[in-house]
């Protein structure tokens, strides 16, 4: 295997060692003495790079995973021995930003902070805010369909995607159609959004960007109930407003975030952006949708800004370092209607290890996104597994009882694969011919979107 893959990248594009991503429960497992298994990873080039080991591994019926910057959190990226895991950083060139058309074309290995500068630099910005993105790539993004910080505004990974570049399974090079929009079939780049690697190898994408605004106006709210602040949240997305940023604590979070409000307070932040005109006009009528609160002023904000991308790839495997310790998060999405009964219940399922929070971001006018953190710990390994485990299947079980999706923007992965045929019902078997036609021999990612455990 390896002598055959020296033929096509050379040996110095080859190595062998445990590959993951930051899925808890497998730094868990590796805590408890279950490291990953080592397996090769090839480091391609270029295109005709790529061609030659889809085609080649189809030969050989070996599996291949492609990998990005492995921040996700799920187990997507978790192959197995005799594998083969496609390491894409050479593809780091942005190619292309076109000023005039607010476009940006570039490689899938580009990390997502130094392609936000370079976009930054010319009075540009893709609008995509991953906590997680000095760690991302852009391939990494399409693959989990990612959502951003500030998605209310300039919406997620689907609504910036106009093209990939795209190696298929056997080799076949699909390259981005042209436009902005077009009504020649459907629109296929978009299987691809989400995919976990099933369907082939990103190898660029044609993005859409925006002008950086001239204007930012934030600021902080004090809610004296979870209930008054959706409402209010319901309310501002419902004008045609698309604030910058929206996010909603619960009083746990809000508590656990330093700010001390009544009992059962939640602290409110949003941030309006464009024109300096439009800025303030939007802010002036979010505090009017926010009279039942508190005004908070901008500090909340300023401090929101200081430490958005905290949750760093070493932040989280220092929580997970003492033994028979848990944490992790999930992130729901639902309507409006249902949203305090999926908080009530699902914080209740979580609970079971002391640490419950949630707030509420990534809004549209139909719902938003509701994001749990949970933790603890057991006396045993077994014991932090068993709460770790059942504290997903109470989430998990809620959300689809009550008509919630059970991921709005970590993807599927590992830890809820066995409950994605039960979310995407007759679907599923449309995925499924979906895969079994562009991947007959299983060559790319066995593991994702609901497969192989």
């Amino acid at each position: 295997m390896r002598t055959e893959l020296e033929k096509i990248v050379g040996g110095a594009a080859l190595d062998e060692r445990p590959i993951r991503d930051l899925w808890p429960l497998a730094i868990m497992e590796e805590r408890a003495g279950s490291p990953p298994p080592r397996v090769l990873v090839a480091r391609p080039s270029g295109r005709e790079q790529v061609v030659a080991i889809l085609r080649w591994a189809g030969a050989n019926g070996v599996a291949v995973t492609p990998m990005g910057g492995a921040t996700g959190v799920c187990g997507a990226l978790s192959p197995r021995a005799g594998e083969l895991v496609l390491d894409m950083s050479s593809f780091d060139r942005i190619l292309e930003v076109d000023e005039m058309n607010l476009t940006c074309r570039c490689e899938s290995g580009v990390n997502g902070l130094v392609l936000e500068k370079h976009l930054n630099e010319r009075g540009l910005t893709l609008g995509h805010f991953p906590s997680s993105l000095p760690g991302t790539t852009v391939g990494g993004l399409i693959s989990t369909r990612s959502s951003g910080q500030e998605s209310s505004r300039y919406g997620s990974v689907e609504d910036m995607v106009l093209g990939l570049a795209v190696v298929l399974p056997d080799g076949t090079f699909a390259a981005p159609r042209p436009g902005p929009r077009s009504a020649i079939g459907p629109a296929l780049h978009q299987l691809w959004l989400g995919s976990e690697g099933a369907l082939g190898v990103v190898l660029g994408a044609v993005l859409r960007v925006h002008r950086l605004p001239e204007s930012v106006v934030g600021r902080g709210y004090g809610f004296p109930d979870l209930a008054t602040g959706l409402e209010a949240m319901r309310a501002i997305m419902q004008s045609g407003m698309r604030p910058l940023v929206m996010r909603l604590y619960d009083a746990e979070d809000t508590a656990f975030n330093g700010y001390d409000l009544a009992i059962g307070g939640c602290l409110l932040v949003v941030a309006n952006a464009g024109v300096a005109a439009v800025a303030r006009a939007e802010a002036d009528a979010v505090r009017g949708f926010a009279a039942a609160a508190g005004d908070l002023g901008e500090d909340p904000w300023l401090r929101w800004q200081r430490h958005r991308f905290d949750l760093s790839a070493e932040r989280l495997k220092s929580f997970l370092e003492p033994p028979g310790s848990y944490l992790d998060t999930i992130e729901l999405a639902g309507p409006w209607t249902v949203l305090q009964e999926l908080h009530t219940r699902v914080k209740s399922a979580i609970a079971v290890g002391g640490l419950a929070l949630c707030h509420f971001s990534h809004a549209y006018e139909q719902g938003c996104c509701a994001y749990f953190t949970f933790g603890g710990s057991g006396d045993t390994e077994q014991d932090a597994r068993s709460a770790y485990m059942r504290a997903w299947e109470g989430a998990m079980s809620t959300a689809l009882e009550l008509g919630a999706t059970i991921s709005h923007h970590h993807g599927v992965g590992r830890v809820r694969a066995r409950w994605v045929a039960d979310e995407m019902g007759g679907w599923m078997r449309v995925w499924r011919s979906i895969k079994e036609s562009i991947d007959p021999q299983g060559v790319m990612n066995p593991r994702a979107v609901g497969g192989a455990p």
